[in-house]
């Protein structure tokens, strides 16, 4: 197992994140832009942090510019949550796939995120946290965001496979 960084006043450890994973409702500005385009900007998210993970940030619909989501067939499976449905994301010229996920149908305990929606930082051209830019979290297959108050290691960086 990782050796778990310790965190400095300010900071968070996602190894003292829970596991099942908590919905926190956040006041923190979350801002997404894709091509030059704030395509998110929100200040009532929902933070869902698990252990070994940065903070997933869940948007509601009413704070994006639908727009720009296209819903598309790709789905995937949480342990936790539910179903995941995904929108690829087309702003003018440029145009990504998978780039968004929500929970049509969450699970019990989950309810709360129905209605929101979660990008890709990597597949965006910058998300912000309270003005801070975001660092993806590695791979292509979570979703957290990390911010200078947040510390690992983090699941999907290479060597943590068998987490």
């Amino acid at each position: 197992m990782p050796e778990r960084i310790e965190p400095r006043p300010g900071q968070e450890s996602v190894w003292d994140y829970p596991r099942p994973p908590a919905l926190e409702h956040s006041d923190k500005h979350i801002e997404v832009f894709f091509n030059d385009i704030l395509i998110a900007d929100s200040s009532e998210v929902i933070r869902v942090v698990e252990t070994s993970g940065p903070p997933v940030y869940y948007i509601p619909e009413a704070d994006i510019g639908m727009k720009h989501l296209i819903e598309n067939t790709h789905k995937s499976l949480c342990e936790w949550k539910g179903l995941a449905s995904y929108y690829d994301i087309e702003v003018h010229d440029k145009y990504t796939r998978n780039a968004a996920w929500h929970y049509p149908q969450p699970t019990t305990g989950f309810e709360g995120i129905k209605g929101y929606i979660a990008f890709y930082a990597q597949l965006m051209d910058a998300c912000f946290v309270d003005g801070e830019l975001v660092k993806p979290q590695h791979g292509t297959f979570y979703g957290g965001w990390i911010t200078s108050d947040i510390v690992g290691p983090f699941k999907g960086e290479p060597g943590t496979e068998g987490w």
